[in-house]
């Protein structure tokens, strides 16, 4: 494959909430994205919370997505690789995702290298130091015996309930989620720092934040935060010399650079 084409990466759109009619708008969008980057895509890199629920049961999926999933599964069948990396509201990923749709599904970080660049790829939920109460919550989710569990419920039950409260976690953290802590608090900067003490990448790229952040760690790491697409509408593109942010579409709300 060409190697001066692009490396794409996105996260954090949602899917699902607050409404089926913005999601829908969202949904569009997004599709309109891989369209646009398809033709000089080496890979797309999806990371996580891009639906804002998703369980899979063994002869059931959600309901909806799929002008996304239709495009996905396209751009896979004409050998663009797309990766993805399951977020903590659509963690219950099984192989539906790479079976159907071709996706290359990510439970655990991804040491990458591209082009002579190291990378550092993950969601970045319960990652660094604090927020004890979700990596408990996390570590629920991700029974088997929990899982099995929840799918003895009936869907309609089960998935309302989900969409209900994966609704709710997001409109009481939604300030939190768009507020800059600082360098010092930032727990996923604290994690990047951390492993550049055992090992060297050259970039370190989370979602989960919902902020476009660019923080120089030394003179040559830098952590990137993919930001969201409730508003910002935010990218990351690897050109095969450099990493940046991009906005999809004109936006007022600047990236934070450090």
């Amino acid at each position: 494959m060409n190697e001066s084409k692009n490396i794409y990466f996105l996260s954090d759109a949602h899917l699902g909430v607050p409404d089926h009619s913005s999601s829908m708008a969202r949904e569009r969008k997004l599709v309109k994205w891989m369209e646009q980057v398809a033709p000089d895509a080496k890979a797309i890199f999806l990371l996580g919370d891009i639906f804002d629920f998703w369980f899979e049961y063994k002869h059931v999926v959600p309901r909806g997505h799929v002008r996304l999933l239709g495009t996905i599964a396209h751009l896979t069948d004409q050998g663009i690789p797309v990766h993805f990396f399951p977020g903590n509201h659509d963690l219950w990923v099984k192989d539906y995702f790479s079976q159907e749709v071709g996706m290359q599904i990510h439970h655990h970080p991804l040491r990458a290298r591209f082009n002579g660049k190291s990378f550092y790829i993950a969601h970045g939920d319960g990652m660094g130091k604090g927020d004890n109460g979700y990596k408990f919550l996390k570590k629920v989710f991700t029974c088997r015996l929990c899982q099995w569990l929840f799918a003895r419920l009936h869907p309609n039950f089960a998935v309302g309930l989900a969409r209900y409260l994966s609704k709710r976690s997001r409109i009481n953290n939604i300030k939190n989620d768009e507020k800059f802590l600082g360098e010092e608090k930032e727990y996923l900067i604290g994690y990047a720092k951390d492993i550049l003490q055992k090992e060297h990448f050259n970039y370190f790229v989370f979602g989960h934040r919902h902020l476009p952040l660019e923080i120089k760690l030394n003179e040559n790491a830098t952590y990137y935060n993919l930001g969201e697409w409730f508003n910002r509408f935010t990218y990351g593109i690897f050109d095969g010399n450099e990493f940046r942010l991009e906005y999809f579409e004109k936006n007022e709300n600047p990236v934070h650079e450090s």
